[in-house]
């Protein structure tokens, strides 16, 4: 699908879609949990339904109706081989693959070729360190092994989905684990968002020290019914038009969330102000949003961004390529990006979406500003489904072409 989108701006008032983030875990918890739990607000964006898709596949119940699921929790250790089809959703696969381990028996899962190139070697490690099956080809990983209760060491900087997953699967194993993070540790707001979910559900997890957690496993988690939180992720997008001139308000958002992105609100008006200097740390998923603001604004410098090679695209190539087209000057080092805006004008030749959800909305919030075309913009299903809805609402002008 490609879009055209208009020098324009938008008014009105807009809600946010739920974060897939908690969906993934408030789903994965309910799966986890003894009785039946009724998970509202969640998103039918695809990653999200690939993390309903394991989950049946599995053997749990899922019952969706409109924007709820009702969800019956099973007993993860008494499950046959099955096959997960985990789409393009790295939280998927990551968050699901420990729980593949509590059984002993072979489980598979597959994904498209985008996340399977995706960095899986701290559950390799883990599963040679324990002597358990792991292999992995060029369509999904299969593994087989069954976890206990003992000490786990992971890296902190390659993703802290993985950590997530370990703690998933910990809380069904009887006895205490003690998971030993490797700093630096990035991406912390995300592990405070599973930890969150689980304890809503009964599990036990706590901190020992600011890298080291504390698992008490085998206790029963009970079934709830809970809403998920509006997405600051998405809402990133949305708030960034009025940086463009635009007057949207932004609604659903839960001013306590734990979510990271929620920085969005600051690093917005560190670049308004001038040449800023922004670390993404813990907040990579920003990156694309904040390189499109900041090649139209006054530049900026981004440190921490080589985390950026392993996301659905090589985020910060694929925006430096696009971000050219406007003008602007973006230079991509081993773990830093500085753009510049040089000489900003309506790009001369088609935008690529790079098969991104997060680059497409990027360029399209851009666009407003200069207009623009945008190949390949059905990448925003991934996360958002109705985004060229919700801005076309708010009076952006585009089209299908």
């Amino acid at each position: 699908m490609n879009i055209r989108i208009y020098p324009s701006r938008a008014h009105g008032s807009v809600s946010v879609p739920p974060s897939k983030s908690m969906a993934h875990r408030l789903l994965i918890c309910a799966a986890l949990a003894k009785g039946e739990s009724r998970i509202e607000g969640v998103s039918d964006c695809e990653d999200v339904q690939a993390t309903l898709d394991s989950l049946q596949a599995i053997g749990a119940e899922c019952k969706i109706d409109n924007n709820y699921v009702i969800v019956k929790g099973i007993d993860f250790h008494n499950r046959s081989t099955a096959m997960l089809p985990c789409r393009e959703s790295g939280s998927t696969m990551r968050f699901m693959l420990p729980l593949c381990l509590l059984s002993g028996e072979k489980y598979t899962l597959v994904g498209a070729p985008s996340l399977l190139r995706r960095p899986m070697t701290p559950y390799q490690n883990i599963c040679k360190e324990h002597d358990f099956f792991f292999e992995q080809t060029e369509s999904g990983i299969t593994v087989a092994g069954r976890l206990k209760a003992t000490e786990y060491t992971l890296p902190g900087d390659v993703s802290s989905q993985f950590i997530s997953g370990m703690l998933f699967a910990l809380t069904q194993v009887a006895g205490e684990s003690i998971l030993h993070i490797l700093p630096p540790f990035e991406s912390r707001s995300y592990v405070l968002l599973t930890m969150q979910a689980l304890s809503l559900f009964g599990a036990d997890v706590e901190w020992l020290d600011e890298n080291t957690l504390r698992i008490v496993g085998g206790k029963t988690m009970r079934a709830q019914t809970l809403t998920v939180e509006g997405d600051y992720s998405g809402a990133a997008f949305l708030s960034a038009l009025n940086v463009f001139g635009s007057d949207v308000s932004v609604t659903g958002l839960n001013p306590e969330s734990l979510q990271g992105d929620r920085i969005y609100f600051e690093h917005f008006a560190s670049l308004k102000s001038g040449f800023a200097t922004i670390s993404l740390a813990n907040c990579p998923d920003l990156a694309p949003i904040l390189f499109a603001l900041a090649a139209a604004g006054q530049g900026a410098r981004f440190t921490d961004t080589k985390r950026l090679k392993i996301k659905e695209s090589d985020r910060a190539e694929a925006m430096a390529t696009e971000l050219r087209k406007f003008g602007a000057t973006v230079e991509v080092l081993e773990n830093e990006v500085i753009v510049t805006p040089t000489a900003f004008h309506t790009p001369t030749e088609s935008l690529s979406g790079h098969n991104d959800h997060r680059i497409v909305m990027s360029l399209a919030v851009l666009a407003t500003l200069t207009g623009g075309t945008i190949e390949g913009a059905e990448a925003v299903a991934k996360s958002f489904p109705n985004f060229f809805e919700r801005i076309a609402s708010l009076g952006i002008q585009l089209e299908e072409i």
